[in-house]
């Protein structure tokens, strides 16, 4: 796992890249269930690269 946030962002806009390169191809070819996959797996890269940043210093339960 990278060791930080900014590491780990790039590997994940990285995975979104390759996720762009094969679509062109699945879109060429019209591999429908291949661009189905590749939505899939977007919408799983997309939600870790833009989820919310924990609170750690939150102090409202006290």
């Amino acid at each position: 796992m990278p060791s930080n946030e900014k590491k780990y962002n790039g590997n994940l806009f990285d995975q979104l890249t390759i996720l762009d390169d094969l679509q062109e191809v699945a879109e060429k070819e019209k591999a429908v269930e291949t661009l189905k996959l590749i939505s899939k797996k977007r919408k799983q890269i997309e939600r870790k690269l833009y989820q919310r940043p924990l609170l750690i210093n939150d102090n409202t339960d006290n």
